[in-house]
């Protein structure tokens, strides 16, 4: 397992993380989520996402307990969460609810601190942007947290390029922690923003990348080929938003001539989709997420594929994946 920094901080991260998005405590409870944390520490893994909104709550509960039970000394792990749905989802919504302003914010990190059962959270994400709140009030309580001691870094996710950068030139304008990691969806078939809308980012800023869904949701692991297979992700009902992307004929045709190239390579087809993700320089970790033990081991498989990801092969997923690349199922 190799280390990056993020972006041009000071912090490093594993060049694989393991997320909690759908799986913890709807798929794996506390005791599978231990396991399963205990192995990814094994294999040099060192940061562990979750967010707010996971599980309404849960995730953060689940992992919290995990970390508990495994007693590891707070320097060995990196733990993030994000904050904008909030958990407010009966009653009284006003100011809980698809927002970033202060007052949300300010009440928000000390519920995943205490779900978390932490003195302190590492990374904090805005997880979406708001339209309705100044871009400079959301600057100044997420840099707040820093000071305060309860988060030591701040980013975005799914934030557009101009909006990142307008966060960023507040902060340095009032002396405030800048947002220093954007966390955006990226694989062969999702790479616009990555690629080119954040370009200048990385310069200019020193932007760092903790990227998510390198698998498209599963479809990169062609056990959609034949349809929605029981008890996967696409069989949730949660999920069901999913099935149109996870179905799409062209895309799974992909991803049978990738999975070919894949066994050329002596791995198999998420293994080379994750590797594809890792391969490139810009990106901080790679997000992975497992339902069970066998496929977190299987998923670590990319890191022996990744240096096989020659020019020639790089050339080879393009022609196969980009002409259906940022293309709705």
């Amino acid at each position: 397992m190799q280390y990056r920094r993020l972006g041009r901080s000071g912090l490093q991260v594993s060049e694989f993380s393991l997320g909690s998005w759908v799986t913890y405590h709807n798929q794996v409870d506390t005791h599978a989520a231990t396991e399963m944390l205990a192995a990814a520490m094994d294999a040099g893994v060192n940061f562990f996402d979750n967010a707010e909104v996971y599980a309404m709550g849960k995730s953060e509960e689940v992992m919290g307990a995990a970390f508990k039970a495994l007693k590891w000394g707070r320097h060995r792990f990196v733990v993030s969460t994000k904050f904008f749905w909030g958990l407010q989802r009966e009653g009284v919504t006003a100011n809980f609810k698809d927002t970033l302003n202060r007052k949300y914010l300010m009440q928000a990190i000390d519920g995943s601190l205490k779900r978390m059962q932490l003195d302190f959270i590492d990374l904090v994400y805005c997880h979406r942007p708001d339209p309705h709140t100044p871009i400079e009030e959301t600057v100044w309580a997420m840099s707040d947290m820093i000071s305060q001691g309860k988060a030591l870094y701040w980013g975005t996710s799914e934030w557009s390029a101009a909006d990142i950068r307008a966060a960023y030139e507040i902060a340095e304008r009032h002396h405030l922690h800048k947002p220093v990691m954007e966390q955006p969806q990226y694989n062969v078939f999702h790479r616009r923003r990555v690629e080119q809308e954040y370009a200048r980012l990385y310069e200019d800023m020193g932007l760092g990348l903790t990227t998510w869904s390198p698998l498209a949701s599963g479809l990169l692991t062609g056990k959609y080929r034949g349809g929605i297979p029981e008890g996967s992700r696409g069989a949730m009902e949660s999920m069901s938003w999913l099935r149109e992307q996870l179905l799409d004929e062209r895309k799974n045709a992909a991803v049978a001539e990738l999975s070919t190239l894949a066994a050329e390579l002596g791995g198999n087809v998420a293994q080379l989709a994750l590797a594809w993700v890792n391969r490139n320089p810009r990106v901080s970790t790679v997000i992975l997420g497992a339902s069970k033990l066998s496929q977190l081991h299987d998923n670590l498989g990319a890191l022996a594929l990744t240096p096989k990801l020659t020019p020639e092969v790089l050339e080879r997923i393009d022609a196969i994946t980009l002409p259906l690349a940022d293309q709705k199922g």
